[in-house]
């Protein structure tokens, strides 16, 4: 009997994608590995995110990295280092940001339910610009003069979501922001594949950006990636780490956190309920260290195998391969309902109560379409989620 069978538990086929209401992904064996050999043993966790930090700078060009629990936890400690930099008195104050730079500009097109994560640290989101494209009303959306004039002596941070229809061009945010003297936090939780968008960011001027390990990434789904700046990873670092010691005994490594710039030790900052365990850190970085070894091209012909092994199945139905051609992206299935056998919402429906439950992606439900997508499918399942299809519609 597995643990699920033993709590009562359903398991699924994710079909979906690595949503976190459904579990996140599938990891590699060798990244189960990884953290089950880490589990039984104790380290000092500030040198096991030194170690971390050096590794996530050679794979993204930062100058320095570290672990979270999480893109959003990621994006929390980013924004609170942004607010105090390196003073203790301002870390212990937080959420409170009386007497400091508490506000945050950011593209209004840009928002979503995730920037509480930078709300929670006591940031004040700024919004700029109109978004006539997505409104209808027009093709317009912000541009960087709007965050320029938004940036007064209150500003923090300017906050940036990564997205290939992110306007205006993040060179252009950062070109702006720097010229005041105003780090760019970016959202890139999402970003990858490309591999290359690794390193894209940071290149284009980002002072720090924020990754999930448990998309793509393929490690665990409590984990994310902020990787920038040394002195603001150190910042994030010093609101995140347990900090219970006595000042003569905390001997921190100097690659992650120099003592000597701090006035006093920190108390447990904000970022404290963030925190990554040994076998979070070490999985995510196996799992970094798997990712770039598999490379664009073999992960994407795997995936659209399995997007194959499920259109194959469903032959006679309207069914279309997306990014099948795009190394890039992630190739998805997209199937066209006739609604007047069956709506999208009704086969998502249907195959989530079905045996074995089934997780489809409803995002195009309006137009009765389901999505399909294969990252979060183990071997053999893709040919399971077709049959399961192709009998769903049978039935319609």
């Amino acid at each position: 009997m597995s643990v699920f069978e033993e709590l009562g538990v359903r398991t699924i086929i994710n079909a979906k994608g690595p949503a976190t209401r459904l579990s996140g992904g599938i990891m590699r064996p060798e990244v189960a590995a990884a953290m089950a050999e880490a589990s039984q043993s104790c380290v000092d966790i500030a040198e096991l995110q030194a170690a971390a930090s050096l590794l996530i700078a050679e794979a993204t060009g930062a100058e320095a990295g570290y672990v979270a629990s999480g893109a959003s936890a990621c994006l929390l400690i980013a924004a609170a280092a942004t607010i105090t930099g390196l003073d203790p008195g301002r870390m212990a104050r937080l959420p409170d940001t009386t007497g400091m730079r508490q506000e945050c500009v950011m593209v209004r097109s840009q928002r979503n339910f995730y920037d509480h994560a930078i709300r929670a640290a006591g940031l004040k989101i700024i919004e700029v610009g109109l978004p006539d494209r997505y409104a209808g009303a027009g093709v317009r959306d912000a541009e960087a003069w709007e965050i320029e004039d938004a940036i007064t002596a209150n500003t923090a941070a300017v906050f940036y979501v990564a997205d290939s229809q992110s306007r205006p061009p993040l060179r252009e945010v950062v070109e702006v922001a720097h010229r005041h003297g105003i780090p760019v936090i970016v959202d890139a939780a999402a970003q990858l594949p490309p591999q290359s968008n690794l390193r894209r960011f940071i290149a284009e001027g980002a002072d720090l950006v924020a990754y999930s390990g448990g998309k793509a990434l393929g490690g665990p789904q409590a984990s994310g990636i902020l990787c920038g700046r040394r002195d603001l990873v150190m910042a994030a670092a010093l609101q995140h780490l347990d900090l219970d010691i006595f000042w003569d005994m905390w001997e921190p490594p100097a690659t992650l956190i120099d003592k000597w710039r701090l006035k006093g030790t920190p108390q447990h900052g904000i970022g404290r309920s963030c925190k990554a365990g040994k076998e979070e850190i070490v999985g995510l970085l196996t799992a970094l260290r798997l990712f770039i070894a598999e490379g664009d091209a073999v992960r994407h012909a795997r995936w659209l195998k399995d997007c194959e092994t499920v259109a194959k199945a469903l032959d006679g139905f309207l069914v279309t391969i997306t990014g099948s051609n795009d190394v890039d992206a992630v190739p998805t299935v997209e199937i066209t309902l006739d609604p007047d056998r069956i709506t999208a919402a009704r086969l998502c429906l249907r195959l989530q109560q079905g045996v074995p439950a089934i997780a489809v992606d409803p995002f195009l439900r309006d137009r009765n379409m389901v999505i399909v997508n294969p990252l979060c499918l183990k071997p053999g399942e893709a040919e399971v989620v077709g049959q399961a299809i192709a009998r769903a519609l049978a039935i319609a």
